[in-house]
């Protein structure tokens, strides 16, 4: 057992305490053991009680007074519940995450106010892992040709479904991937191992950023390099995707079956499982979840499968890589023991562990917070 998990500190960034010391989790809004409200700043990554500030609606944190006077989120009472904060001089009455939304769902179908919740929580837990990361997220409202923004819709008048995906900045999401009986559909029709709504937007996310961080940058050459030439034609690789389907080899190169169909699909796919993995193994840590006894031997990963073996972090980011096969490995057991999917449907050949090298180094030069993350790990 090569224990890499055992690596990394224990930590307790998912999990806050109330000031009654009731243990605190990322979606809630209300305390349930002392009805205490609740509310998430993400500048600091925090959930926090609230007390009643000086001014009406106003409140302090109970975690941090000295941080000033903070507004609930206006979206807390609607079928949203956002339990976010902004800064109580602020002008805008949406936080962060709420003010990204260019389109919601139309609430006089009340199948939609599920919907919309469920969608919401997705999001916002996206917004706080970028944020944790130090990677910009800029509304289309305040800057409309770099910003980012979401469109929550359903059928058209013509009774044509949206089609979920990205383009300049805008992600598109059919309301319907909401329900879980209409996600599986798909995901069976598509021969998907795994279809999420958190997964939809880490993966389209990740076309955005290709957009700001790669596009014009110094990284595209080693982009082309290590995914293949984006300028090949998106419409004529879909078209033999479908028709073709993934090359017979494609495990050992790709994430999924979808990755092998464009270079930009691939980049998205594994942007988004970076993000699976980062979260998850925070996750686990702040739970104090450990491998000590944990009786299952793999062959790590060694230097070379990174994308830069010299890089001077490089060592952390494999012992994070391997932990990641230690917790996925014991998830998809217990997965198993309920009769359940495995938690993590998917095999990591080494040429994919260059891949989300790759993207770490690139948020981390554009951020400069993904090694902090991994080192507060």
């Amino acid at each position: 057992m090569y224990r890499f998990f055992d690596q990394f500190s224990s930590r307790n960034s998912k999990v806050w305490p109330c000031r009654c010391g009731q243990s605190l989790f990322f979606r809630n809004s209300q305390c349930l053991a002392c009805s205490a409200a609740l509310g998430y700043q993400s500048e600091q990554s925090r959930l926090s009680s609230l007390q009643p500030a000086e001014h009406p609606d106003a409140w302090l944190l109970d975690a941090a007074p000295e941080a000033g006077a903070f507004r609930r989120c206006t979206n807390l009472d609607s079928p949203a519940a956002c339990n976010w904060l902004l800064p109580a001089n602020h002008h805008e009455t949406l936080c962060m995450a709420c003010s990204l939304n260019r389109t919601i769902p139309d609430l006089s179908i009340t199948e939609n106010h599920e919907r919309w919740r469920k969608v919401e929580t997705a999001k916002r837990r996206l917004v706080a892992q970028l944020v944790s990361l130090g990677l910009q997220v800029i509304p289309k409202t305040v800057d409309e040709e770099t910003g980012l923004a979401f469109d929550f819709i359903g059928m058209d008048l013509e009774g044509k479904p949206p089609t979920t995906g990205h383009a300049n900045g805008l992600i598109t999401l059919d309301i319907k991937e909401a329900d879980d009986a209409h996600r599986e559909q798909v995901r069976v029709q598509l021969h998907e191992p795994y279809r999420t709504l958190l997964g939809h937007f880490r993966h389209e996310v990740g076309h955005y950023y290709w957009d700001r961080l790669i596009a014009s940058s110094h990284w595209l050459q080693p982009f082309r390099r290590l995914f293949g030439d984006e300028r090949a034609s998106y419409a004529e690789a879909l078209e033999r995707h479908y028709q073709q389907g993934a090359p017979l080899d494609w495990q050992q190169h790709y994430l999924s079956a979808y990755a092998t169909m464009h270079p930009w699909e691939d980049w998205a796919e594994t942007w988004a499982h970076y993000l699976h993995m980062m979260d998850a193994v925070d996750t686990a840590l702040g739970f104090g979840m450990s491998a000590r006894e944990l009786d299952f031997d793999y062959q790590p990963f060694p230097p070379e499968t990174l994308y830069d073996p010299q890089h001077p972090g490089g060592a952390v980011f494999l012992s994070f890589v391997n932990a990641w096969i230690e917790l996925a490995g014991m998830l998809n057991e217990l997965s198993r023991s309920m009769g359940q999917p495995d938690f993590y449907p998917f095999v990591l050949p080494p040429a994919v562990i260059a891949k989300l090298h790759f993207i770490h180094l690139v948020i981390q030069q554009e951020g400069g917070r993904a090694d902090e993350v991994l080192q507060a790990q």
